[in-house]
């Protein structure tokens, strides 16, 4: 908030700017650290998805470098089942969200107190790269008007993300793009593959086996939930698959940023002013604590 004043943002600005920026730096951080572990070390994870229940008959050895990424995960995750009820500004995805969240949760403990932690270095190498990048188009969008002017390097940066999101999320309609590449091709090529049939190989009484492919299972099925909003927003800004053409509303300022689909509609959303019963929220906002 101190820096949203300081930068004198539009206050629907404002009371999102702190979100983004946690969330943006919280995943470059850990997106980045995973990758270290997967690709700068002699883990071989990624290549040979296999690999991740290699000696789990062994006596256990949790490795430090795992065990710091597991702690840090496991703390963002606390804090964002507290952060969605009572924080952040609610979305009609919110209880997807808190969904998401305490699966993850549950899968973050589980998988370490189990030494399935080698898997789960996998799950969010895959997962936390696309949220970086709708982090950091969000923060410019934020940015570009602040002081009620037009700032030009925020809005290039802001028109850039527009645009990478119109050609990965329109990519994704042909097979490509982030999204669709991680959380929906690699995610069960190499993760579902390794812990629905190669672990059956490697350990045939392998414990908790059910219990963790049902997890991942559904959340799988909430990245094919939020892939729908990705379609729907295509829909929205691409005329039929041509990406040019969302290329050139973009270019010509008649695309200025893509609508968030998660927000209510102005009939939909919740009164400013907050009741007696309620209390304004650090951010600004006030929430229907009601799911």
């Amino acid at each position: 908030q101190p820096l949203a004043k300081r930068c004198r943002l539009q206050p629907r600005d404002a009371a999102k700017m702190p979100e983004s920026a946690w969330k943006f730096l919280f995943y470059l951080g850990s997106w980045s650290y995973s990758a270290y572990l997967l690709f700068g070390t002699d883990y071989p994870f990624f290549h040979d998805p296999p690999s991740v229940f290699y000696g789990l008959a062994l006596p256990r050895l949790d490795p430090r470098d795992i065990a710091a990424a597991y702690l840090l995960q496991g703390s963002f995750y606390g804090h964002s089942i507290y952060a969605t009820v009572y924080m952040d500004t609610w979305r009609k995805d919110s209880v997807v969200m808190l969904v998401h969240h305490v699966v993850t949760l549950v899968l973050i403990v589980s998988s370490y107190a189990f030494r399935y932690h080698n898997v789960g270095i996998l799950v969010l190498f895959l997962h936390d790269i696309s949220d970086v990048q709708l982090e950091f188009t969000k923060l410019n969008i934020y940015f570009k008007s602040r002081g009620g002017a037009h700032h030009r390097l925020h809005a290039l940066a802001a028109d850039l993300g527009c645009l990478s999101f119109g050609f990965s999320w329109g990519g994704a309609l042909k097979g490509r793009g982030l999204w669709f590449w991680f959380r929906l091709y690699w995610f069960p090529l190499k993760v579902l593959y390794a812990t629905c049939h190669c672990s059956l190989l490697a350990v045939p009484d392998i414990p908790f086996y059910f219990f963790f492919n049902a997890l991942l299972l559904l959340l799988t099925l909430m990245n094919l939930y939020w892939f729908l909003y990705i379609l729907a927003f295509a829909a929205k800004v691409l005329t039929g698959q041509y990406i040019l053409a969302f290329a050139a509303k973009v270019l010509t300022g008649q695309v200025r940023e893509p609508k968030d689909l998660r927000e209510y509609d102005a009939p939909e959303a919740h009164s400013p002013k907050p009741s007696k019963a309620e209390k304004p929220l650090r951010n600004g906002l006030v929430k229907d604590k009601r799911f």
